[in-house]
């Protein structure tokens, strides 16, 4: 059998993490080396997260006191707050130099450290790494994430609304003028620390917008969908909770440019994915949902016309704890690592 690579896992306690867990233990290519987790460093996953409790995993440790430079690790991800993910990463490389690293937080995404400490209100702590960062949306940046020894995994809204409007901003087919982003979030999103917001009776039974006017996702979108069109593009984006465990539905409203028909936007998906392992158009006309995606890598898109002429309805679904984050960070993994694509998370969705 092949060489695996040893891999870490930070922040292993929280959604995101223990989803790249799952995932990781059916890789043929990885081995779990290292699993982190500062409040319940000395336990072990399954007291976490009884659903492992059939697996040999490493026991849970604190970042605190960790000797980079003989843990031997070939790839680690990071799944922890932004900022401390900054200095973490910093002390990493500098003492174990030849490690990868997929980043699932926000500190790496943005190119501009300016941006970064406007939008997340403290200055950028590692802006020497972020000069070495790649964007790692994979369907867009393969040949730069290839080469890359620190990947920033995209953010969840960010990934559903990039794939589906991207292709169209790279061939000038819609208007910059006008794009509308409306998106709903599962709770998952808001990730596992406990928070009065979040509790079961503060949410069930409804349904609200937040971050309305100022979400930190905003800065993302502007970033890449103006690298897209080679000009300046704001979106308007509000995202939504939703009472849901998983997923991520974006209704996206866009005006054809000189003349061109939803059909013809449809068209141009069509032909950009052809090749993707991940990201599928439907026929023209019909929609995905949240539950055809749930538990997979994929992304479903589909395209449809409104009734004003040349405007067309674009919606996009992904699962947030999957494509949204950890299944794109295996993706970018082996990416990185020069394994197949798909190695490890082609799984098919979950259904019912």
């Amino acid at each position: 059998m092949a060489t695996k690579a040893k891999i870490g896992v930070l922040g292993a306690s929280g959604y995101t993490g223990s989803e790249l867990v799952r995932m990781l233990l059916r890789h043929p290519r990885a081995e779990i080396a290292m699993l982190t987790a500062d409040r319940r460093a000395g336990q072990a996953m399954r007291s976490v997260f009884p659903q492992f409790s059939p697996f040999d995993l490493p026991t849970l440790v604190s970042i605190e006191g960790q000797d980079w430079s003989t843990a031997g690790l070939d790839l680690v991800f990071c799944a922890l707050p932004h900022a401390t993910t900054q200095k973490v990463l910093k002390d990493l490389l500098a003492k174990a130099p030849d490690t990868k690293v997929v980043d699932l937080s926000a500190d790496f995404r943005l190119s501009d450290t300016s941006a970064y400490a406007r939008w997340y209100g403290h200055e950028h702590h590692a802006p020497e790494l972020q000069k070495e960062a790649v964007y790692g949306l994979a369907e867009i940046h393969k040949r730069e994430i290839k080469k890359a020894q620190l990947v920033a995994n995209p953010g969840c809204y960010t990934t559903c609304a990039q794939l589906p409007l991207i292709p169209l901003l790279k061939n000038k087919a819609i208007e910059t003028d006008g794009i509308v982003v409306d998106a709903k979030s599962g709770m998952t999103g808001a990730g596992r620390s406990a928070k009065e917001a979040m509790l079961f009776s503060e949410v069930s039974e409804g349904f609200h917008a937040y971050g309305v006017g100022g979400h930190r996702h905003m800065a993302e979108l502007d970033q890449e969908f103006s690298a897209a069109a080679g000009k300046e593009v704001i979106v308007s984006f509000t995202p939504h909770l939703v009472p849901m465990n998983r997923g991520i539905l974006s209704t996206i409203y866009v005006q054809g440019r000189r003349g061109k028909t939803p059909e013809e936007l449809h068209e141009i998906l069509l032909n950009f994915y052809d090749k993707a392992d991940f990201v599928h158009v439907l026929p023209f006309g019909e929609t995905p949902q949240t539950r055809h995606v749930r538990g997979s890598n994929w992304t479903f898109i589909g395209v449809a016309k409104d009734r004003v002429p040349g405007r067309a309805i674009v919606i996009s679904a992904l699962d947030n704890l999957v494509k949204g984050a950890s299944g794109q960070a295996i993706q970018n993994m082996n990416l990185m690592l020069g394994y197949p694509e798909t190695m490890g998370i082609d799984q098919v969705a979950l259904f019912p």
